[in-house]
C-alpha cells in the first residue's frame, strides 16, 4: 500500500516566502551595522550658555555738548550832527524821456504812412465837383450820381465788341488820391476791349477834393461796374 500524504502536511509549502523574509532581515541588519557610528564625549559636549551676564551689562550714557550760539555782530552807527550839513543826491528818473520820444516817433510815423481808407466808411467822402454845397449827409449819393453820369455822358460801345457780338459787365476800382486826382485804374471783364474802353471812361473822370479821415486827406479805393449790352 502506498503512503498517503496529506497536503497540509507539505512544509516546502511556504519555504520561499520564509526565506525571503530572511534574507530581508539579515540585509537590514547588516546596514544598521554598516552604518551605525560611535563619536566621543568630549566631541558633543557644547556646555551650557548663561545668558545671565548679558542683562546686567551697563550701556554708557552719551551726553549731548550744546555749542553756544555766536555773539551778536557789533551795530556800527554813523552818527551825524546837527550842524553839518548832507547833500541829497536826486535821482532822475528817465522814463518819461523814453515815453516822449516814442510817442514822438510814433507820430511822426502816422504821418508818413499813407492810410486807404473805404468809401463806405470814410467819416468825409470826396467831393465830386458840383457836390460841394450838398448837405454832408447826402453827399455819399450826389457822389454816385455824379459817377453815374459821367460813364453815361462818356460810353462808347467799342466797334470791335460790336462786331464780335461780345457784351458783359466790367469791374473798374481805383484810387482818388490825397490830391484828389484819380490814380491806380483796374479792370476786370470778359473781354478786353471792355475793359479798355472802361478804364479810358473813368481816366476822365475831373479832379475832385479829396476824401479826408479825422480833418487828414486821405487816399480812397472806389470800384463800380459797367454794363455794356447789345440792343
Amino acid at each position: 500500500m502506498e503512503p498517503k500524504k496529506s497536503p497540509k502536511a507539505d512544509l516546502t509549502k511556504n519555504s520561499k516566502f520564509y526565506f525571503a523574509i530572511g534574507l530581508c532581515l539579515v540585509l537590514l541588519v547588516s546596514w544598521r551595522l554598516v552604518e551605525w557610528k560611535s563619536y566621543e564625549k568630549s566631541a558633543i559636549d557644547i556646555g551650557v550658555l548663561d545668558i545671565t551676564d548679558d542683562d546686567d551689562e551697563e550701556v554708557p550714557l552719551t551726553e549731548q555738548l550744546k555749542t553756544p550760539p555766536p555773539p551778536p555782530a557789533p551795530q556800527i552807527r554813523q552818527v551825524v550832527e546837527d550842524e553839518e550839513e548832507v547833500e541829497e543826491t536826486v535821482i532822475k528818473s528817465t522814463e518819461t524821456d523814453q515815453e516822449e520820444e516814442i510817442i514822438e516817433e510814433v507820430e511822426v510815423m502816422e504821418e508818413e504812412v499813407d492810410v486807404d481808407v473805404p468809401f463806405t466808411i470814410i467819416e468825409d467822402v470826396p467831393l465830386f465837383p458840383g457836390c460841394e454845397n450838398v448837405k454832408k449827409s447826402e453827399r455819399r449819393n450826389c457822389f454816385q450820381e455824379k459817377i453815374q453820369r459821367h460813364i453815361s455822358k462818356n460810353f462808347r460801345y467799342p466797334e470791335i465788341a460790336q462786331e464780335m457780338g461780345i457784351q458783359g459787365r466790367v469791374y473798374v476800382q481805383f484810387v482818388i488820391a490825397k490830391d484828389g486826382s484819380i490814380t491806380s485804374i483796374r479792370t476786370r471783364g470778359p473781354d478786353k476791349n471792355l475793359e479798355k474802353e472802361a478804364a479810358r471812361i473813368i481816366g476822365k473822370l475831373p479832379t475832385m477834393t479829396p476824401g479826408k479821415q479825422r480833418g487828414r486827406a486821405v487816399r480812397v479805393p472806389f470800384s463800380i461796374p459797367i454794363n455794356f449790352r447789345l440792343q
